[in-house]
């Protein structure tokens, strides 16, 4: 028995203690000492601090035994970090930061920890994208150059290499096996978050400017403060969930394709077709349940009212069919052009009645007019100084204000901008009109880099996605079942992204977190295929 408490007490040493050899007559010492000074350090604390740093040590020894768990809480904590963070100074951190600072502590504890070193981090993986991270960073890093305020740089960047270190996690320490679980999470997290903004679209639970269709409902923005993130948010989850439900939807024809298989011959067919039937209602029952949460999704996308989360997810949702299928792709086409037909033939009153009101209110009329004003003002405005402002072209002309900022500062600062992360520092210099307040971001993510880090920071942006699609696209077309399905919706949730940021910037929030997270799932699921240089439809 004090063997193997000796043995214990070793192991816990060298795993808290990796560089430190320890004589076994110090162990019982050392602890002492630790447990002395653990005690006296939880009587002087307050009680609600005391509970906190238990169970961060509670969870901490934990994930030293599992690691992926600090992944698990990590993906949860990501759409409330807004709710779970402090200032410092002009700095915000919190959980979600806390969080991955630990999963960087556990993974580097269990390299230090091996046997072998030098054989440990020679089996580290960078992953097929690691050295587009690193030459991402060095384009916008030589913005530092024309930085106006070197701390908005260095938050912008670091961004950045959150985004790495969290795949480089990943790549490392999540096993194939565990892709599901991380995506199960990911979908549960997504329906918090739109049961959350339903609850708040119906009970009118909100800012009063946020009301919708003479004041019934309100436009839902979960944990996010804003709709538009909110929505962003949602778009960055819906590819997948489309992708899943339709993955599922194939699995039920299935029973009636292929006969079952069983362990020993039998003769009985009918036992075999109620083997089919009981398989069918099985599967139908696996598709309901897959297919839900996208139903919740989009549902909670409709209520955020965000209308480039709308076309984000009408693009994402198009190459998403389009990647996993090209008879999905026609299929949904034909019910595009169907449903749009069936739109412009119920958008005429045939009946010559006055039903203005109704129409007004109705769910498909306030999507139009959302779209049209946007476009019309777009296209309409020519100076965005002296436009007058009203209700229906507010958010357009302000954001065109904010895309005339960021020309002028790309302008005047061609190749290396006005510094990663300056856009709103420098602002104030490049207002237009009663635009004053600089919101953080341009809008537009593209104009937004080009102001920041000019034509070097655009250029490495673009090699960098050029090259990430490219690996989105092999991951699905060497992949099968369920590792395809989740590789066709990472591929559309960029496409979202790209789509989205044309009118918004969804680099923000913690959100940038969650990208990394789905690059290093359809990473993982290219290295495990990458060695197979033919389709699966023509293997044998």
């Amino acid at each position: 028995m004090l063997a193997g408490y000796s043995i214990s007490v070793q192991k816990f040493l060298a795993l808290s203690f990796p560089p430190v050899s320890f004589s076994p007559r110090f162990h019982t010492p050392i602890l002492i000492i630790i447990t002395v000074a653990i005690g006296l350090t939880l009587a002087w604390l307050p009680l609600k601090m005391v509970i906190i740093l238990v169970g961060g040590a509670i969870f901490f020894v934990i994930t030293l035994l599992k690691p992926i768990l600090s992944l698990y809480l990590l993906i949860p904590v990501i759409p409330f970090s807004s709710l779970l963070a402090v200032s410092i100074g002009d700095v915000r951190a919190g959980l979600m930061e806390v969080v991955l600072l630990l999963s960087i502590a556990v993974w580097s504890l269990k390299v230090l920890a091996s046997q072998s070193l030098p054989t440990s981090l020679t089996r580290l993986k960078g992953g097929p994208l690691w050295l587009l991270f690193l030459l991402f960073l060095g384009g916008v890093s030589l913005s530092w150059l024309n930085a106006f305020s070197i701390r908005a740089s260095m938050v912008e960047t670091f961004k950045w290499v959150e985004m790495l270190i969290l795949y480089l996690f990943i790549v490392n320490m999540v096993p194939v096996r565990h892709i599901k679980w991380v995506v199960l999470i990911l979908l549960l997290t997504g329906i918090s978050q739109a049961i959350l903004g339903l609850y708040q679209f119906i009970y009118k639970v909100g800012p009063p400017g946020f009301e919708l269709f003479d004041g019934r409902f309100l436009r839902a923005f979960g944990t996010f403060a804003q709709p538009n993130p909110y929505g962003g948010y949602l778009g960055l989850l819906l590819p997948l969930a489309l992708s899943l439900t339709l993955w599922s939807f194939s699995q039920i024809r299935g029973p009636f394709v292929a006969a079952p298989a069983y362990p020993f011959e039998m003769d009985f067919s009918s036992y075999q077709w109620g083997h089919k039937i009981f398989r069918f209602f099985y599967l139908l029952l696996r598709f309901t349940i897959i297919s839900l949460p996208l139903g919740i999704l989009l549902a909670a996308l409709f209520a955020s009212q965000s209308r480039g989360a709308w076309l984000g997810f009408a693009v994402a949702g198009v190459a998403t069919l389009i990647v996993r299928s090209k008879k999905a792709a026609l299929i949904l086409a034909t019910l595009v052009l169907v449903g749009a037909s069936i739109g412009l033939i119920g958008s005429f009153d045939l009946s010559q009645r006055q039903t203005d009101s109704t129409e007004a209110n109705s769910a498909y009329r306030v999507v139009t007019d959302r779209f049209v004003n946007a476009l019309t003002s777009i296209v309409t405005i020519t100076d965005v100084a002296t436009t007058p402002v009203t209700d229906a072209n507010f958010a357009a002309v302000e954001r065109l204000a904010h895309w005339q900022a960021a020309r002028d500062m790309w302008r005047d600062h061609p190749w290396l901008g006005v510094g990663f992360g300056n856009y709103a520092a420098i602002y104030p210099a490049y207002a237009v009109g009663r635009w004053l307040d600089p919101l953080g971001h341009a809008h537009n993510y593209l104009l937004n880099l080009g102001a920041e880090t000019g034509l070097v920071g655009i250029f490495v942006y673009l090699i960098f996605w050029i090259f990430t699609f490219r690996l989105l696209w092999v991951a699905v077309r060497y992949s099968d079942g369920f590792h395809k399905a989740v590789a066709a919706g990472g591929f559309g949730i960029m496409v979202h992204l790209h789509v989205h940021n044309l009118v918004d910037n969804l680099y923000v929030q913690g959100m940038y977190l969650h990208i990394a997270i789905i690059l290093g799932l359809v990473s993982i699921i290219y290295q495990q295929n990458k060695g197979s240089q033919i389709p699966l439809k023509t293997r044998k």
